[in-house]
């Protein structure tokens, strides 16, 4: 609940015995109740999922708002089964005497632009439930409604579900099943997805309140306010379609070296079919390094994630131990597979900081000791020392720093430590 949130007189917050928001858990399944949730969800494997929730933000006359996922991110054939599922839900709300507008996420937006879907990332039950075809959808009541209301629209909303969804149902789960039996053989997968706010998407009539202001009582200066006495009514662009970006190749396999036992154990949560090597074993893979990334400096949700990531790709020789994993992408958990272990991902297990310790470089050098080490090793690789003369050349301050050029031989050595921002999963194309 939330302050000024209209009923019920008793109410808890958000924060589960960890503290954690669990709507924020569930890629990374800090939680025991996200791991409950996940091997429910999969022993269910339902076709529809809805997740009922109470919305703060502007005032406006709506009681029910609702967030469908995103239709482009789901996919054919589930695209346009869930845009029929969707006009369905909202006739059958109206029928009932519920107005029902896509959940309006704002605060003094400029309804001249209109509103945006949603961006719902795998850290969020409809997100997450997306990755496995599952056609989801969170209720949003307005909690400036009366309690009553928003109870009795949020029980109305899943009679309609249950209404429309029965008398569709054997086209629902035959769509369900043909497109998890598509993303077995899909070949690429997009990790971002950007508004397509450059053409119109739709129009949806919004009932809300015209912005004044007054004086704050609290404060002593001017406050914004939801005038009730100026009602309106008026069609507002929605933006419901969106652009996928970074989108990478789906490999062969992927192999997880034993030692990332909680990367392991929450895919293995999430019914991802794996093989441990019986022998030690000398692979040709392909390997990510990470060259860039930024982390939160404010923890959120008891980590500091990682974002803007950026990494380079090579391949080489890999020796992987008896015990080590493999996991074929020939599974209906495919795009889960890829959204965890690709480290650009929005919620990937990398931007949860569960390769964090890769980051670190363990070992370094004294720079007295190691200038002669340095100096033999450059008369022992001619093609290394031409290499530093060209960026001597090319970069004045890197020319003028021996700490610089120390470093970027070391780096270039064999006695530079090869995991140090490495990442530790690796691709057979």
């Amino acid at each position: 609940s939330r302050v000024n949130q209209n009923g019920p007189i008793a109410y808890g917050f958000r924060g589960n015995s960890q503290n954690l928001d669990l709507n924020r858990d569930f890629t990374k399944n800090d939680s025991k109740e996200s791991k409950s949730f996940a091997k429910i969800f999969h022993w269910l494997n339902p076709a529809i999922f809805l997740d009922n929730h109470v919305s703060d933000g502007a005032d406006f006359q709506h009681t029910m708002t609702l967030i469908t996922t995103q239709f482009d991110k789901l996919g054919y054939p589930l695209d346009e089964t869930i845009k029929k599922v969707e006009k369905d839900i909202y006739a059958g709300m109206k029928e009932k005497s519920w107005n029902m507008i896509p959940y309006v996420e704002f605060e003094n937006a400029n309804l001249q632009k209109g509103i945006t879907m949603f961006y719902e990332t795998p850290r969020y039950s409809s997100g997450f439930a997306a990755l496995f075809g599952t056609l989801s959808f969170i209720s949003e009541t307005h909690m400036l409604k009366p309690f009553k209301q928003r109870v009795i629209s949020t029980y109305d909303l899943m009679k309609t579900f249950i209404e429309k969804a029965s008398t569709n149902a054997a086209v629902i789960i035959k769509t369900k099943k043909d497109a998890a039996s598509l993303k077995i053989n899909q070949k690429t997968f997009p990790l971002k997805w950007i508004v397509d706010d450059k053409n119109e998407s739709a129009k949806i009539s919004f009932s809300g309140y015209e912005q004044d202001s007054t004086l704050s009582e609290a404060t002593g200066l001017q406050k914004m306010f939801y005038n009730h006495n100026k009602p309106f009514t008026k069609d507002i662009i929605f933006y419901n379609k969106f652009k996928s970006t970074n989108i990478v190749q789906k490999p062969y396999a992927y192999i997880i070296p034993a030692g990332w036992q909680e990367v392991i154990s929450r895919l293995q949560i999430n019914g991802v079919k794996m093989h441990q090597f019986k022998k030690d074993t000398t692979i040709y893979v392909s390997i990510y390094k990470i060259e860039d990334y930024k982390s939160r400096v404010i923890p959120y949700e008891k980590h500091h994630p990682n974002y803007a990531v950026k990494v380079s790709e090579k391949k080489d020789s890999i020796l992987f131990i008896k015990g080590d994993y493999i996991v074929y992408m020939n599974q209906t958990s495919n795009r889960y597979i890829v959204e965890m272990l690709e480290p650009t991902g929005d919620d990937s297990f990398f931007a949860w900081n569960f390769f964090d310790a890769i980051l670190q470089q363990k070992e370094g050098y004294s720079d007295y000791r190691w200038e002669e080490i340095a100096a033999n090793y450059l008369k022992n690789n001619p093609e290394l020392k031409s290499r530093l003369e060209e960026k001597k050349k090319s970069d004045n301050k890197f020319a003028n720093d021996s700490n610089a050029i120390l470093d970027f031989i070391y780096k270039n050595s064999p006695y530079y430590e090869p995991v140090h921002k490495r990442y530790p999963i690796f691709k057979i194309l």
